[in-house]
């Protein structure tokens, strides 16, 4: 049966049945107190009428806690707080944003979800700030191999002196940095001031193992890599060389090409403020793709399980983490 077939993506109910199962395994928990003993469900309340809704519209999933006496549903404390699209449609839109290998555009949801653009937009930042995470363990344990590139995106001049081009190279653009594992199949993507030795080996040594072997390409700020790991090996493109045995980035310039795909594609514009979560996108998809045994209706369960704890307001560009 198709994910978009089931109950839970037309009908606000099952809705709020499907998120509470998600969020609320051990049943819930109110958000003020902390109280997870009786707590009531409060059936066929209505919100105040309005123009719109000249007899109201009933509150789904309305809890009250019987120690604080506060009513909460599921959406407190997650991305779907203070949010007044139905939650059915935010299941739609997470549907949508994981089964599309290179992204699917805000005016697209806005057209496909009957919301504003503006909504839209917000909508799928929220949930790409589902799809961030930190907890990845250091890449290339057991010896391992991690390899490792920079790519570029974008303009990361936000304002330019007036008559001042924008030249050529890569100076003016946002700087990319992603490790892929070869044994995990994992990818992390890093967005980097500058390409500087100073700025990516701390970056290295935080987040590959010391036993891992690490192939890159020539630059010239991946030299004595070897000292912190394992073992450090590279390919030399600048005389046409792209491989040599295991000795490549191969694997990782396969990620970038459906990144810059999606990015130039799909999204086609993009403020530095924003990139983080868009690579963020990018290496969820990576990393549960079909090719690791991650299905579509799988991919989103785990993105909706990310939905607890985080806030973002459409003014501040950085999550609120929201502790009891």
């Amino acid at each position: 049966m198709s994910v978009l077939s089931k109950a839970y993506m037309y009908d606000e109910a099952a809705a709020f049945a499907h998120v509470e199962a998600m969020l609320w395994a051990d049943g819930p928990c109110c958000p003020f107190c902390g109280n997870c003993t009786n707590i009531y469900d409060l059936k066929g309340v209505f919100s105040k009428p309005s123009k719109k809704n000249p007899e109201g519209v009933e509150r789904h999933g309305l809890k009250k806690c019987s120690a604080c006496r506060k009513q909460f549903t599921v959406r407190h404390n997650t991305i779907f707080a203070e949010s007044h699209i139905p939650l059915h449609k935010w299941l739609q839109a997470i549907h949508l944003m994981v089964s599309s290998k290179k992204g699917i555009s805000s005016h697209q949801l806005h057209r496909v979800l009957g919301i504003t653009y503006k909504s839209a937009w917000f909508l799928t930042h929220r949930i790409r700030e589902c799809m961030r995470s930190g907890d990845l363990a250091p890449m290339g344990g057991n010896g391992g191999a991690v390899e490792v590139d920079e790519t570029f995106f974008g303009n990361d001049r936000t304002k330019k002196p007036h008559g001042e081009k924008k030249g050529r190279g890569y100076a003016h653009k946002h700087k990319i940095l992603t490790l892929v594992d070869r044994d995990t199949k994992q990818a992390k993507s890093i967005i980097v001031d500058d390409l500087k030795k100073s700025t990516l080996i701390p970056i290295l040594r935080e987040n590959i193992a010391k036993e891992a072997v690490v192939y890159t390409d020539e630059a010239g700020q991946y030299q004595r890599l070897a000292d912190d790991f394992a073992g450090h090996d590279f390919t030399r493109h600048g005389a046409g060389e792209y491989g040599r045995g295991e000795v490549h980035t191969n694997t990782v310039e396969g990620f970038y090409s459906i990144f810059k795909r999606g990015m130039k594609g799909v999204y086609q514009h993009c403020g530095k403020q924003h990139l983080h979560r868009y690579a963020a996108e990018f290496d969820f998809r990576y990393n549960y793709r079909s090719a690791n045994g991650v299905e579509d209706a799988e991919r989103g369960a785990l993105a909706l399980s990310g939905a607890a704890g985080k806030r973002l307001t459409y003014r501040r560009p950085d999550p609120e983490v929201v502790t009891m």
